[in-house]
């Protein structure tokens, strides 16, 4: 109880002290846009007066070239100016920092273009790519939609019956793991990439102006995302507290759902060829890999260990839904690899296809363990025989390279594919002739 009480009044005192120190209310050029015309100056605008630190507002071309000088504070410090030169066509990253009167440095990036369209934030002039951390906070990202959506999945289309009281914790207790993490691994997922493009130190990423990359794709994706599954984790909350399982339905529509902001925000979306076919082709390569290694740990875990008598018919109807979500994971993957890797030789010579060839191997471990289930067990069970007492460790194992596989699909994610390349001119090609 005291804990808590800590916890609130630390909720209650942070908001106050953040709301002391500046924020900047405006910017010339505003960020994100593209201008004509080279600007004579980079000017930005206060909610309160603010003290100008040495290179206070550092302008940058793609090359890394600063191309701005000293900056001068206004008579009343709520504006502060620098000048540029001239700037020839191309996108510029802006970099400012001033000492607010509370005595916090508060800092920013933002870019835009002259005569050419503004770099994204992320992509901004010193953001290096993604790290270590990135991706295992992905991969985390993805086990908890697994968690979640799968969970939810074989709860709805699988067992489709009462659970007994130990079963029905457990379930809860995974899915409402998965739930928690995808709202908190997405908001460390989300503070991580705008720290890579800030490129400030920790205690001044906390007062860092967050808006233009929050404006981004992958800005607007989090957000929705991070409403969505705080309306998936009341629903699923509801359902445990009074025993309406039909409130699990809207949940698991919404958890797949909002799992296609990823989609709308990574390659398959932003990339060269990018089409709603790509988007929803890397949507439903997502959400069976999810509904897979979800019901494979809702199987190994809850099912198994707690539920006896409903082990064979579970196995049944999961071996026959697993079918079908291979099929759906190999058809939208096949897709997206070809529309990726322009060249067969892409696969050894750029690193994005060495990763997928990575995939594709523990993919082919998972389809051939996956293979001995469904050809060999399966018919089996379904004549009558008694459960195998391996079974158990052979759905762990096949679990473990499923949560594999989504370790090497974030590092994937993070990767940048080979760029496509460039086809020549119709009329070009016809001078030539």
């Amino acid at each position: 109880m005291r804990r808590l009480l800590v916890v609130a009044l630390l909720a209650l005192a942070l908001p106050a002290s953040a709301s002391a120190h500046a924020t900047l209310t405006r910017t010339e050029p505003h960020f994100g846009t593209r201008v004509e015309r080279s600007p004579k100056l980079v000017r930005l605008y206060f909610d309160q007066t603010v003290d100008v630190l040495p290179n206070a507002i550092q302008v940058f071309d793609a090359k890394g070239k600063l191309v701005s000088g000293r900056a001068l504070a206004s008579s009343d410090g709520r504006k502060v100016d620098t000048p540029v030169s001239r700037l020839p066509r191309g996108g510029y990253t802006v970099r400012w920092r001033a000492l607010s009167a509370d005595g916090h440095v508060v800092s920013g990036v933002y870019t835009f273009g002259v005569r050419a369209a503004a770099p994204p934030a992320s992509e901004a002039f010193g953001a290096g790519g993604p790290t270590t951390s990135e991706h295992l906070v992905r991969w985390l990202y993805f086990l908890a939609l697994a968690l979640l959506a799968g969970g939810l999945g074989f709860r709805l289309l699988i067992v489709r019956g009462p659970l007994g009281e130990a079963a029905q914790r457990r379930f809860y207790q995974l899915v409402g793991l998965g739930v928690v993490g995808a709202l908190e691994v997405g908001i460390v997922a989300f503070a991580l990439r705008a720290e890579d493009a800030l490129q400030l130190p920790f205690v001044n990423f906390l007062y860092g102006d967050l808006s233009p990359f929050a404006k981004t794709r992958f800005g607007y994706a989090f957000v929705a995302m991070t409403l969505g599954y705080a309306l998936v984790a009341a629903l699923v909350f509801l359902a445990w507290l009074t025993d309406r399982e039909r409130l699990l339905w809207p949940a698991f529509l919404l958890a797949l759902g909002f799992a296609s902001g990823l989609s709308l925000s990574g390659h398959s979306a932003a990339d060269a060829g990018s089409s709603w076919v790509s988007e929803l082709a890397d949507w439903l390569h997502l959400s069976a890999a999810a509904l897979w290694v979800g019901g494979l740990v809702q199987l190994a875990f809850v099912i198994w260990p707690l539920e006896p008598g409903l082990r064979r018919r579970a196995f049944l109807r999961f071996s026959r839904l697993a079918t079908v979500l291979i099929v759906v994971l190999l058809g939208a993957g096949t897709y997206l690899s070809i529309l990726r890797l322009p060249h067969l030789s892409d696969l050894w010579a750029q690193g994005y296809g060495r990763v997928l060839l990575v995939k594709l191997g523990l993919v082919s471990l998972a389809l051939a363990w996956g293979a001995a289930h469904h050809f060999l067990v399966r018919p089996k069970l379904e004549r009558g025989a008694p459960l195998f007492a391996g079974l158990p460790r052979s759905l762990a194992g096949e679990s473990a390279v499923g949560m594999a596989i989504l370790l090497v699909a974030a590092v994937l994610v993070d990767s940048k594919p080979p760029p496509r390349p460039v086809q020549a001119p119709l009329n070009a090609a016809s001078q030539q002739r």
